[in-house]
């Protein structure tokens, strides 16, 4: 890779490390107590995925210390830092198969994958604290299946899949309009690419 690819790669990640830090700090939360979620929130970090692996991992560890910065609570925290393993899965997965957002029907399954391994990642950490008795008694009033499992589970494969969406909706016009060394590739989805 070129120093003026290198360059602009850092200059991406950057770009998307600070972008990924501002979203949950100021974008306004759904709350279904006692779970919140932040729209868009994941989104830097997908579009990370469709660049490389290390663009990938390094938005994800960055976006995990802005949150320790912020003063979020160590749930919070931890929960931001377990976007690695779906980075990782994510984004060498598109290393390896870089035509995976041609086609409507292995790009919803691709953001399955990635949103279930998502999940899992966030249910571990929030279990933890949840038998550490570490959580707001909310948790604890709601049960660990609904405010655990349910709440946070399921409601993370559906707030990574809607993120993907708009990653992939952003990534798109940006990829054509920026020269990104990137893996991902797509083009326009057509009744011809499902």
């Amino acid at each position: 890779m070129n120093q003026r690819n290198k360059v602009k790669l850092m200059t991406i990640s950057a770009l998307l490390c600070a972008i990924g830090i501002m979203i949950p700090m100021y974008f306004p939360k759904i709350v279904v107590e006692p779970a919140s979620f932040t729209l868009a929130s994941h989104v830097p970090i997908i579009i990370a995925i469709f660049i490389s692996p290390v663009v990938a991992l390094s938005v994800a560890v960055i976006t995990g210390f802005g949150f320790l910065i912020a003063g979020f609570p160590m749930v919070v925290v931890l929960r931001a830092f377990s976007h690695l393993a779906f980075a990782a899965l994510g984004s060498f997965i598109i290393k390896k198969n870089n035509s995976i957002l041609l086609s409507l029907k292995s790009s919803v399954i691709f953001s399955f994958l990635i949103a279930v391994v998502h999940a899992v990642a966030e249910v571990a950490v929030v279990t933890y604290f949840y038998w550490g008795d570490q959580l707001k008694d909310i948790f604890y009033e709601k049960g660990y299946v609904l405010s655990v499992l349910v709440l946070v589970g399921l409601g993370t494969i559906i707030h990574s899949m809607l993120d993907f969406t708009i990653a992939t909706l952003v990534w798109r016009p940006l990829q054509h309009a920026v020269s990104i060394p990137a893996y991902a590739k797509t083009g326009r989805m057509t009744p011809h690419n499902n």
